[in-house]
């Protein structure tokens, strides 16, 4: 079974950003609401021995539209992505795509080094990399048995103490 760590504020960023969806929404119009309600990019987060990435799923945006900060061991991504009105609304069928404001929070262990933060935008998928400090990766460290080298230094002795006992022939 793995550990995971329990992060007690991300329950409450998620409500927050729930509820402020949801907010939102009620001062909207129906066709408003259809067309720019919030929604939360996926992200896929995984860890080696030297990175931890992000990578969100945010197709249809331009790197202007992005805000990423890194404070306080929380990292912000924050964006919009707009309604092109580039057809009338009328002439849609369907408007399954989110559009709107989002803002997503993660909170960082101490381990990460903030100056070494690298982003990348490419085909829909925001990548955020953040390196380790040097302190922080693992060290191997090996370990000598001491009883098994004082055993054979013990045999070695007495087979020298034997031989030097013997007369000489």
């Amino acid at each position: 079974m793995a550990i995971a760590r329990w992060t007690p504020f991300q329950d409450m960023y998620a409500l927050q950003n729930r509820l402020n969806s949801l907010l939102q929404d009620v001062g909207r119009s129906e066709d408003e609401t259809l067309t720019s309600s919030a929604f939360v990019p996926p992200v896929d987060i995984y860890e080696d021995a030297n990175h931890i990435v992000l990578k969100l799923e945010i197709p249809g945006m331009k790197l202007d539209d992005f805000n990423i900060q890194l404070e306080n061991q929380a990292l912000t991504v924050r964006g919009e992505r707009k309604f092109e009105r580039e057809t009338k609304e009328e002439n849609y069928h369907r408007i399954e795509r989110r559009y709107g404001s989002f803002a997503r929070v993660f909170s960082l262990p101490n381990t990460i080094n903030p100056e070494t933060v690298k982003a990348n935008y490419d085909a829909g998928v925001l990548s955020i990399e953040l390196d380790k400090r040097a302190e922080a990766k693992p060290k191997q460290i090996k370990v000598s048995v001491s009883g098994s080298n004082t055993k054979q230094m013990e045999g070695a002795r007495s087979a020298q103490a034997g031989s030097e006992s013997k007369p000489a022939a």
